[in-house]
């Protein structure tokens, strides 16, 4: 998953003791008691996340304890219980992998190739916010989502029920039903991909608050995707496409993996979201074709 930036439209508090706004009077001092704790905590865009706390608390004591969990640290979407995604408002628990504004962009290249009705597999799927944006986009799709931590889990079953999808705990491809094998037209895997000696230089946000397991991609970044890669082929079907974030640097890396586990490979950029999306595709044919990249 990716993991260099937060969704939200804040940068991580400094580390402090949380302390509670003031009791105000009236809506506007209170907006400005929030607003100068955040400030004071480090929050870049303390306006814009006084004014989505102050429309989540019930009451001053939610607000009080809302405002001093953010300047502890912890991230906006934790805090609201909620990130938005493609205009969707995904539920995120503590601890569970908030989805990045960039990840829309693996969406949108997934909705492009998806045709109403299509057999999807979203592969570590975290919150779910990469089934639930798609089968926003496109109509009827069949959704089949999996991750290997339960909080993630929860949080997924909640979010795809709009869309009719079913949630598996487990790694991987393991725990989804033999039946697939063979049926799936769009293969998302939103995999982990940074290089476990960089897991520490995160944002304290990500290193701490995130499950390691949705950080961690092993030495180079690449372990799992090319679990991912080793067995895509048995389960899409003819035609079918699998399709994953990476750094822009892991690039000829993936596409080595993607070409290695029998799919054709290229790859597609969105330079001004910082967004690199790699998409194989199992050949109607069996044969391949040259690896290609793309910017738009």
């Amino acid at each position: 998953m990716s993991v260099s930036s937060q969704s939200s439209a804040s940068q991580s508090p400094s580390a402090q003791s949380p302390s509670s706004p003031s009791s105000p009077s009236s809506p506007s001092s209170s907006s400005s008691a929030v607003v100068t704790e955040l400030r004071a905590a480090g929050c870049v865009f303390a306006e814009d996340e006084a004014r989505l706390l102050l429309d989540a608390a019930r009451d001053h004591a939610e607000l009080a304890a809302m405002v001093g969990r953010r300047v502890a640290g912890q991230p906006l979407e934790h805090v609201l219980g909620w990130a938005e995604f493609r205009g969707l408002r995904i539920a995120v628990d503590a601890g569970v992998f908030v989805p990045r504004r960039r990840t829309e962009f693996l969406v949108e290249q997934a909705a492009v190739l998806a045709r109403p009705g299509a057999v999807v597999v979203d592969l570590c799927c975290g919150s779910g916010a990469l089934g639930a944006a798609l089968g926003a986009a496109v109509d009827r799709i069949e959704l089949y989502a999996a991750d290997i931590d339960p909080a993630a889990v929860r949080c997924a079953r909640r979010n795809v029920a709009g869309v009719g999808g079913r949630v598996y705990e487990g790694d991987l491809y393991g725990p989804f039903p033999g039946v697939l094998r063979g049926r799936v037209d769009v293969l998302l895997a939103n995999v982990p991909y940074v290089p476990t000696e960089e897991v520490g230089l995160l944002p304290a946000e990500a290193r701490i608050h995130e499950a390691r397991v949705a950080l961690d991609g092993g030495a180079d970044g690449l372990d799992v995707l090319r679990r991912v890669t080793a067995d895509a082929a048995r389960w899409l079907a003819p035609g079918g496409r699998l399709l994953f974030e990476t750094s822009e640097r892991q690039v000829p890396y993936a596409l080595e993996a993607v070409a290695d586990g029998g799919l054709v490979p290229r790859s597609v950029s969105d330079e001004e979201r910082y967004a690199t999306v790699v998409i194989g595709t199992r050949s109607v044919t069996g044969t391949r074709s040259v690896i290609g990249t793309r910017s738009v």
